[in-house]
């Protein structure tokens, strides 16, 4: 049991909330039950969730230590009430899963818990596949990255040697990443070979695309081709031939054919149909040319995500 003296800080707040920011791993369905049978008290008896908190005010809680551990990447996956993975393809060392648009891979630095790795870990810990209690170090990890608004294929590992296999050949560029983009405009040629060099502003959260070299701008490579050219829109498929944050983005709408709704490049906003720009991690193929060891059944293998939004809703 613990115990917190309301203080002039904390007081007016719902009784929910407090125990929120009190407990910050116990998921929300846990935080309602817990008050609802009596588990967490307001001057020795049970209380209601919304009832105000005055200075002086003494709340019991008798919940498991482990909710009260302050939160990190590592576990913030106890946050997750129902684990949402949309799960491509799954075996005892690999699971590929088609992440929404709108979802973090990662938490930023607010701590953010409804994330894909949370999510993942969450879905596995409940099918028993990984406990933490049971592991000196290791933890389920994304073996890449996708941008918040860019729906697509992650890779996650769920042991410590698969992980060491594949960023070694996402690093040695043995897997093929293809993306559907939705742009303005009809590209020429119609297919082709996008090159430049970006140079990041971190503070900003944006590349911009130089014609040659300068210090600090790194080396980008894209191969594009149009798909399908409908209403001023055209639907491209495109792959990185080299891994630079916001580059297809970026590359696009430097040579004129900004992704439809990216704010950030372009000129559109987001909208409740397409909540950003119309970007999609949809293909991935495992392409070995060296050993891969235990992961070696996945060479020439092809795996595919499903249809975006976008493509829905603006080419068929």
């Amino acid at each position: 049991m613990k115990e917190f003296i309301i203080n002039q800080n904390d007081a007016g707040q719902r009784l929910d909330r407090f125990v929120e920011k009190a407990v910050p791993l116990l998921p929300e369905a846990l935080l309602q039950k817990y008050i609802r049978i009596k588990r967490v008290k307001v001057n020795g008896k049970g209380s209601r969730r919304d009832v105000r908190l005055g200075p002086g005010d003494v709340v019991q809680m008798y919940i498991n230590d482990e909710f009260f551990e302050k939160p990190t990447e590592d576990t913030l996956w106890r946050k997750v009430n129902i684990p949402r993975v949309r799960v491509i393809y799954e075996d005892d060392n690999i699971l590929l899963a088609d992440k929404p648009a709108g979802m973090l891979c990662h938490a930023g630095d607010g701590g953010e818990w409804n994330t894909l790795i949370s999510h993942i870990k969450a879905y596995l810990y409940r099918k028993g596949e990984w406990d933490p209690a049971r592991e000196n170090s290791f933890s389920p990890a994304l073996c890449n990255r996708i941008d918040r608004n860019t729906q697509g294929i992650v890779i996650a590992a769920k042991n410590a040697e698969a992980l060491r296999i594949l960023d070694e050949k996402i690093r040695n560029r043995e897997i093929r990443k293809l993306y559907l983009a939705a742009v303005h405009g009809r590209p020429e040629p119609p297919q082709g070979e996008l090159t430049g060099f970006l140079f990041k502003d971190a503070v900003k959260n944006r590349v911009y695309v130089r014609s040659r070299p300068e210090p600090g701008a790194r080396t980008a490579r894209t191969l594009y081709r149009t798909l399908k050219t409908k209403n001023g829109l055209s639907l491209l498929e495109c792959e990185l031939l080299t891994g630079r944050t916001h580059q297809i983005r970026a590359q696009l709408a430097a040579a004129g054919y900004p992704l439809l709704g990216d704010g950030k490049y372009g000129t559109d906003k987001a909208t409740a149909d397409l909540p950003g720009q119309a970007l999609c991690a949809y293909k991935l193929i495992f392409t070995f040319t060296t050993d891969a060891g235990s992961l070696n059944y996945l060479n020439g293998r092809a795996f595919s995500a499903a249809n975006p939004v976008f493509v829905e809703k603006y080419f068929i």
